[in-house]
């Protein structure tokens, strides 16, 4: 929770509230941990042969094969300019297939390669890792998740 009243107008030396200061915003916080955990996947996505948001396509089609690319990008928050290049450079590798639905072509649906199917066990070490990198028990991680999807969700309905 963000504190407001008397503690959010203390001082800075310049003068300034300490509530607009850059380390006082959860913003910057989360934006931090973004970086650091992209940082901290990278090296662990290369032997793979993905980059982070591939590899979160992957786990969306790992989780449900077949999915269209409006599901994906849906899930994914990410848009078509974004998805498309991204499945393009996915179904190059040889993991996955777009394939045109023929009763509507405006629809495609991706679907996982043996190859693409058989990287998901090279990826449950990428798991292993991050756990150890987080250095907290699985109960904390999770906690730490549920209390970022809350806030995603919170701000999401701040939108509409």
């Amino acid at each position: 929770m963000v504190k407001s009243g008397p503690q959010a107008q203390k001082k800075t030396k310049a003068g300034r509230s300490a509530s607009i200061q850059l380390d006082a915003q959860l913003c910057f916080a989360i934006y931090g941990a973004a970086h650091a955990f992209n940082r901290t996947y990278k090296p662990l996505l290369e032997p793979l042969g993905l980059t982070y948001p591939q590899y979160l396509v992957m786990l969306a089609l790992w989780e449900d094969d077949g999915q269209t690319v409006k599901a994906i990008g849906e899930r994914l928050g990410l848009d078509s300019g974004t998805l498309s290049p991204l499945l393009k450079r996915l179904e190059q590798s040889g993991l996955v297939m777009r394939n045109r639905d023929p009763r509507d072509e405006r629809q495609v649906t991706i679907t996982l390669t043996q190859k693409g199917q058989d990287l998901e066990r090279q990826a449950l070490a990428v798991y292993a890792a991050i756990g150890q990198a987080l250095g907290c028990s699985m109960e904390e991680a999770a906690a730490l998740r549920d209390g970022l999807i809350g806030l995603k969700q919170r701000l999401n309905s701040e939108e509409r």
